[in-house]
């Protein structure tokens, strides 16, 4: 389904129906380039599962774990990543066991250790407006 944001407010609404389809162990996979607003979907993502706290890219961290909500929501930023390997030794399937939700920026860059049943969130400038975003999911229907 596709979407339109005219702000940073809109996108963070749009992450927050999508928490309400999300069950233990989904994976959100972003795709969009730089400043597309991925970071401001999650807070809204992290909203609608119950997480109260500051969200903020984990661009040097590489995951950002924010517990207390209705699920766990692990924010991973694979953009400094060379490949699925290096996803995988940094404990993927662990956090995939652990029955919270894994969303992912710059999922590109492990594109193969992506699950079937992955939900996809693509991010991109509209050309008449570059402020607004037109913004896809595909792999679960919003309430």
């Amino acid at each position: 389904m596709e979407y339109l944001s005219h702000n940073e407010q809109e996108t963070e609404a749009l992450g927050q129906r999508l928490a309400a389809a999300l069950s233990p162990g989904a994976v959100v996979a972003y795709r969009g380039g730089l400043g597309m607003g991925k970071t401001a979907f999650t807070r809204g993502l992290a909203k609608g599962l119950g997480y109260s706290g500051r969200v903020t890219s984990p661009t040097f961290t590489i995951v950002n774990e924010y517990e207390g909500g209705r699920l766990p929501l692990f924010h991973f930023d694979m953009y400094r990543l060379a490949d699925d390997d290096a996803l995988f030794d940094i404990g993927w399937e662990d956090y995939l066991d652990r029955g919270g939700v894994c969303a992912v920026e710059w999922s590109e860059q492990v594109a193969g250790a992506m699950p079937a049943d992955t939900v996809y969130v693509t991010i991109a400038r509209r050309p008449e407006d570059d402020r607004w975003r037109t913004i896809t999911i595909e792999g679960v229907e919003l309430p």
